[in-house]
This record gives C-alpha cells, sequence and structure tokens, in this order.
C-alpha cells in the first residue's frame, strides 16, 4: 500500500468517528468497510475475538462494545432496522488486532502501531 493510500485510510477512520455523549465512537459497519470486510458476519467473528481479548483485559466490555440498531433504507422507499455496534476507540485497536492479517487495511494498522510502539520504547529507553 502507497503512502498516501495509508494516510487516507487513517484520515477516513478518523472521519468515521462521532462523539456520543461525550465519548468518540465508531459504528462497527463502517468500520468493516474500512477494514476491508465484504460479510458483515466475517466481522462478527473479528469483533467476537477482541470482545473476549476485552474481557480477559479485564476492561469493561458493554462500554467498549455498545450494541445499538440503525434503520437503513432497503429498497423501493422501505426501511430496514438492522443490529451494529458502537465502538471506542479501543475496541477499534482490539479489532485490527485480532482482524484478518491477509487484509492489506489491517496489516497496516498492525505496522503502524509496531512502529509507534518501537519508537515510544526507544525513547524511554534512552531518557534512563
Amino acid at each position: 500500500m502507497k503512502s498516501e493510500e495509508i494516510k487516507s485510510l487513517f484520515v477516513q477512520f478518523e472521519q468515521a468517528s462521532a462523539t456520543i455523549e461525550d465519548i468518540e465512537c465508531w459504528l462497527a459497519r463502517d468500520l468493516q468497510k474500512l477494514l476491508g470486510y465484504s460479510q458483515w458476519r466475517n466481522f462478527e467473528n473479528t469483533i467476537g475475538k477482541a470482545k473476549e481479548v476485552c474481557k480477559n483485559a479485564g476492561e469493561n466490555m458493554a462500554y467498549h462494545f455498545a450494541d445499538v440498531s440503525k434503520v437503513i433504507e432497503a429498497g423501493k422507499g422501505a426501511h430496514h432496522e438492522i443490529d451494529d455496534i458502537l465502538l471506542t476507540r479501543y475496541a477499534c485497536y482490539l479489532i485490527t488486532q485480532n482482524g484478518d492479517s491477509r487484509k492489506e487495511q489491517i496489516a497496516v494498522r498492525t505496522r503502524h502501531r509496531s512502529r509507534t510502539i518501537t519508537t515510544r520504547r526507544r525513547y524511554y529507553e534512552s531518557r534512563t
């Protein structure tokens, strides 16, 4: 993935966020598209893995993964209610950590995080 595509992916991620009750969050179905998942059921499996990690870390899973529903247009003016999930930034992080690494969007996020962690580690080690 080229540098411009990577920057575009990060911009799209930030633009997809919303603030609800002073909490920055993303809708899972929006994130699904950004991360290259074409089918909700496959993305739900990744979310399930991320929820398990959240729970094992002792975090409040309901806070980071809030079940919601939304109404979408279903053709010919009909409307249909579908399930969605409000995700905190931490939940998004866990999803990318547990996502399909064959997807370029997931691999980019993983590489970016690895570089950030390495840079921070070196910075703190140099200060001691």
